[in-house]
């Protein structure tokens, strides 16, 4: 569901991210200079990759040093009026500030989940949010047109506190909270066979993880593979591709074992399928395949993301 709203007086949070958290490499000079030594374990190479994966990768590095700016907004809500209950919802958007964000996508989430996010939270980091308050649910009155718009306008504030907060916005709850619901969701119509359905979810997840979580390009992987799996099972083959190959630059510079010979496997045949290329991919796949470092996964793509969630 995009929406395509502007944000009503709505704070935004600069917040300089720790470079220290990305693993082993501080800087693209360091990583450069120990690319040799990573090629000759399997890991990430220059020499893997083509002009357009290298200029993708070092954006990826570089997004690792900006400031990280986002907006959060709540520009609607709606009562769930059913038989036995009753309860209003609230439309949750993230927004890249500093320029037009064009990949806008919403959420809705009910007070309990914010509440269920909150109590998380202060079991991790109980000092660190001492003054941080959860808005509180009244005893009566909860459904009238002006307590909730106070409401939403407080639910808001919140997570724009939160994400001050460098340890909570970095946190698995706090990522948890805006990806979950429709992370598993997906999930599970891509076991059903509904794969489009399920990629619809997947891309709204993968803008979301993009703009949370720049500070582990890692967590983009699982969701890359699995929309390149339903991308391929709609016969969208070109599609299909270049998602893998969005995938591969991260799953190489941080030797992401687990997805990288089924990966490399899945973009081979992608490739014969399109009439592409695929000698280097194939060499690739044949070094990690006879590689004593590690082991490699010996199931398929498809089988690799179908037992998430399990």
């Amino acid at each position: 569901m995009e929406e395509e709203l502007e944000p009503h007086d709505t704070k935004a949070v600069d917040a300089k991210e720790d470079v220290s958290s990305a693993p082993e490499d501080s800087s693209p000079q360091q990583e450069t200079s120990s690319s040799n030594a990573e090629e000759a374990d399997g890991g990430f190479s220059a020499s893997c990759l083509t002009t357009a994966e290298l200029q993708q990768h070092w954006r990826a590095v570089k997004q690792e040093f900006r400031s990280v700016k986002l907006l959060f907004d709540i520009p609607t809500t709606r009562i769930i009026d059913q038989k036995i209950s009753k309860y209003v919802v609230y439309q949750v958007v993230v927004i890249r500030s500093g320029s037009y964000d064009f990949e806008r996508v919403a959420i809705e989430r009910r007070y309990s989940d914010f509440l269920h996010l909150h109590q998380e939270l202060l079991l991790e980091f109980s000092e660190e949010m001492e003054d941080i308050v959860m808005p509180r649910k009244k005893m009566t009155g909860n459904f009238s047109e002006e307590n909730i718009a106070e409401r939403h306008v407080t639910l808001r504030d919140y997570l724009t506190q939160l994400y001050s907060l460098r340890c909570v916005r970095k946190s698995q709850a706090f990522l948890a909270f805006f990806t979950h619901k429709e992370f598993k969701t997906s999930y599970d119509l891509l076991r059903g066979g509904r794969f489009s359905r399920s990629l619809e979810g997947l891309q709204k997840v993968l803008v979301l993880q993009e703009k949370l979580s720049s500070h582990n390009p890692t967590l983009v992987v699982p969701t890359l593979c699995a929309i390149l799996v339903c991308q391929r099972d709609l016969e969208d083959f070109e599609a299909a591709f270049q998602t893998g190959r969005r995938a591969l630059p991260v799953v190489r510079r941080y030797q992401l074992r687990q997805y990288q010979g089924p990966l490399l496997e899945a973009l081979v045949d992608l490739g014969y399928s399109l009439g592409l290329p695929v000698a280097q991919l194939q060499d690739e796949l044949t070094r990690v395949q006879d590689s004593p470092n590690g082991q490699v996964s010996e199931m398929s793509l498809k089988e690799l993301v179908v037992q998430e969630f399990v």
